[in-house]
Parts: C-alpha cells; structure tokens; sequence
C-alpha cells in the first residue's frame, strides 16, 4: 500500500519527495473529502482522490523550486481550500525550512479548515481570515496566486498592497497564454517560465521584478 501510495505522486519524483511529507499529503486528502460532504473546500468536479492528487497536490507541488528560501514568509493570496499555501508549508515542514506560509482566506468556513490542517499537520502557518484587498504595505518572500484573481488585478493588487516582496509565482491555465501576452502590454516583467507538469496547455509564470508602463510616454513615443 505505502509503495501504491507513491506511485500515485511519481510526477513529484525530481523533487526528492520524504515519506513524511506523502503521508501529510494524505492526512490533508482526508480532511478535504471528509469536509467536502459539508462545505465546497474544491469543486465536487475535482473531488476524486486521484483527481485531487493530479489536479491540486502536484500542480502546486511543483513550484517549490520558486518559493524564496531565504526569506521568514511566503504568501498564499485567496488560498480557498489551502492551494497552494497548505500544500507549500507541507513540503517546507519536511524539508526543514523555518518559513511561515501567511495564507489570506475571507471566507470564514474555509479559513477555519485550514487552521484545522495546520494543525493536524503541524504545519508553520498564519491564517488571515480578511480581504486582502484592504491590507496595505504588506512584507513577505514569494507571492503565490492559484485560481484567485484574474493576472491583472492580482498585478495590480501586489503593485499597490505590497511594500516588498521577493517574487510573484503565477498558475497560468490553457487561456493564459493570452493573459499574459495582453498584460504585457501594461506591465514590464522580469520573468522566467516553466511548462506544467499536470497540463499540456498549462505553464507556470515567476516573476523577479515588475512595473507598470506609462500609457502616456508610450503614445507620445
């Protein structure tokens, strides 16, 4: 069983993946189907175990290579059921980095849930149970955005309610390719990209830097 187990996360075998850590994927698994017949934690859709492995544990899995060692926290913006911040502080848990994942949740119901895994699973977090929107000059290391806003207003959001930040992590879906290009013509952005290992038509976008461009300039030039 232990071996099957392993098997089902064999896309994650580049990232040296404990034991420890399949188990509190596991142990999380659990606690989302077992809510999931109470409140949507995730889209009955996606609620199959092995769905829930492919199309959430390993899609957000795969930016821990993204995520800032050197900073005290990384953000989870609108982390809904915990993806990607549960997911992140569960593979920092076990590859021993003192980092807090601060994950920011509005909704009452699910903030409560994720301060049930944390502490299950005894995980380094911080719940905020607030509108993100209305919090200004916020610090931290990597910004993470999954399934949240729309790639501009998130932009926007981490340009004007962030003070200082590291680097901005984006699960860009099949229409983003047209996202990004169409953002590109507002923002200048210092970012690499990486292919998605759960979708063909899926990428990952890490950006270092960014700046809004000037409209003005741009019609005078």
């Amino acid at each position: 069983m232990e071996q099957e187990i392993i098997n089902s996360y064999s896309k994650l075998s580049s990232l040296n993946v404990s034991r420890e850590t399949f188990l509190d994927f596991e142990n999380y698994i659990s606690m989302i189907l077992e809510k999931n017949k109470k409140i949507n934690i995730i889209s009955q859709k996606t609620s199959e175990k092995k769905t829930i492995i492919d199309r959430h544990i390993i899609d957000c899995a795969q930016v821990i290579d993204f995520i800032d060692l050197n900073c005290n926290t990384t953000t989870d913006l609108g982390s809904g059921g915990g993806m990607p911040g549960i997911i992140i502080a569960i593979l920092l848990k076990n590859l021993k980095k003192d980092i807090k994942i601060c994950l920011y949740e509005k909704s009452y119901h699910k903030s409560h849930f994720l301060k049930e895994v944390s502490k299950k699973l005894k995980l380094k977090t911080e719940i905020f149970q607030k509108n993100i929107f209305e919090t200004k000059k916020l610090k931290t290391g990597t910004i993470m955005s999954r399934a949240f806003k729309p790639m501009p207003v998130v932009l926007d959001l981490v340009n004007e309610n962030f003070s200082s930040y590291k680097n901005l992590i984006f699960f860009m879906g099949k229409n983003g390719r047209e996202v990004f290009k169409n953002s590109l013509e507002d923002w200048d952005l210092d970012y690499t990209e990486k292919k998605s290992l759960t979708n063909e038509d899926s990428f990952l976008l890490n950006i270092k830097k960014m700046k809004k461009k000037n409209k003005k300039n741009i019609k005078k030039n």
